[in-house]
Formats: structure tokens, sequence, C-alpha cells
């Protein structure tokens, strides 16, 4: 992940499933050649906001939008919608994160399935406290946690599996660092961690940082170096995307 290889690979998927779209598909299989096609695009523009290629994501995610759009997934979308929230995150354009947080939670998949719901409702806290708004981000958090716990085990995405109780903390401790509650936060960052499972290198990486920052902002900079020094061996020697090493 998070390579341009990867970006260069899923475009090349995406181009032989736009050729199958062109031999007179039937009326059943042109949405799923569209979804998938939206799909290919989507990792293209994830891989590049992992590497901080920010000024290429925004080309692949409208691409992607589009494909969504026609592929009448309601999944697809939701997906494209976190994307875009992610891309202006990065790109601290704060306006444009919450415009894409709203269209998630405006969703069909959102306004169908409580799963979705959190997931848009989550991206709806973090877009408030980008503004400053600490008491919408804390209704939506509670919200997004309130809704993750109706969801129901159905079968869903392969993509969708990265959102469960371990990264809803980790999002959780990032609202709470930008609230300026830290001792909330490093609380948050210790049930993530305590939930995502060894092999999720960049997870345990990025809570970790989290963690850190919670420390430090609660005038513990000696603990959060410690603390932020142990991401090198969390990721034992890899590579640090451009994502994670800002």
């Amino acid at each position: 992940r998070g390579h341009a290889s990867l970006a260069t690979a899923a475009l090349e998927a995406r181009a032989k499933v736009l050729e199958l779209q062109q031999r007179n598909a039937s009326e059943r299989v042109r949405p799923a050649l569209y979804a998938l096609a939206a799909e290919f695009t989507t990792i293209a523009a994830w891989s590049c906001i992992d590497l901080r290629d920010l000024d290429t994501t925004p080309t692949y995610l409208h691409a992607s939008s589009t494909f969504a759009g026609l592929s009448q997934d309601p999944p697809t979308g939701m997906r494209v919608w976190v994307n875009m929230a992610m891309l202006a995150y990065q790109r601290k354009n704060w306006p444009e994160q919450l415009a894409a947080a709203q269209a998630a939670n405006a969703s069909p998949a959102a306004r169908r399935d409580p799963f979705f719901s959190s997931m848009a409702r989550v991206r709806l806290a973090l877009a408030h406290s980008s503004l400053g708004d600490l008491r919408g981000a804390r209704r939506a958090l509670g919200t997004a946690q309130e809704t993750f716990r109706k969801a129901a085990e159905d079968g869903r995405p392969r993509w969708t599996a990265f959102y469960g109780p371990a990264e809803l903390d980790h999002l959780a401790a990032i609202i709470l660092n930008r609230n300026g509650e830290p001792a909330e936060a490093e609380a948050m960052a210790h049930r993530a961690l305590a939930k995502i499972p060894a092999e999720f290198q960049r997870n345990r990486a990025l809570a970790t940082c989290q963690l850190a920052l919670a420390q430090l902002r609660q005038g513990e900079p000696e603990q959060a170096t410690a603390t932020a020094a142990t991401v090198f061996t969390i990721m034992e020697g890899a590579s640090l995307p451009g994502r994670m090493r800002t």
C-alpha cells in the first residue's frame, strides 16, 4: 500500500474493466463493472493520499465519483465520499472536508446501514473538530459510537474491513486530540492499541502517533518522545509513507 506501483496497477486493472464495458455488457453486468472501475480508481487515489501526492489525487477521486454514480452501488459511493473527506483533511481544506463528510452522511449507504452511518458520522466529527466546533465534534462522535453498536454482522465489501472498534477508537483519539482533550485522547489511543492485531503495522503505528501527541499535550515530552520512537520498531524498518511521516 501507499506506493506509486499500486496506483499504476490499479489504473491498469481499471482500463481492462472499462474495455469489458465496451463489449455490449448486459444491464445486470454493466453496473458491476462500473463499481469495479470505481474501486480500482479509488485504490489509485488512496495510494496517492498515502504518498501525499495531493495534486494527483483529486483527478482520480473525481473519476471514481463518476464511476460510483454509474454503478448505482451505495457502498461504492460511500467509499468515494470517505476518501474525498480524507483528501480534504490532508490538504487542510476544512470546508471541503465537512462537505464530503455531510455527503457521506446523507448517502443511501449511511441511511440504510448503521455501519456506514457510523463511518460517515465519525468523518463528520473529524470535520467539526478541524473547524473548531468542539460540541459538534463530540455530538457526531457519540452518534458514530452509538450507531456502530447497532450494526449487524452483515456481509459487506472487503474494503470495509478496516473499520471496526479499534479504528473507531483511533479516530476518536484524533478527534479528542484536536478538541484539546488529551487525557481522553490518550485513553482512546490505548483502547485502540489493545484491539489492533500486531500484524496491522500501519494501524498500530498511526494509533501510537496519536498516543504520543496526547502525552505531549499533557506536558509529558519525555514520555511522548519515547512513545513516538516506538513507531519505527512497530514498522520494523519499513519505509514510512508520506502521510505517516507528517
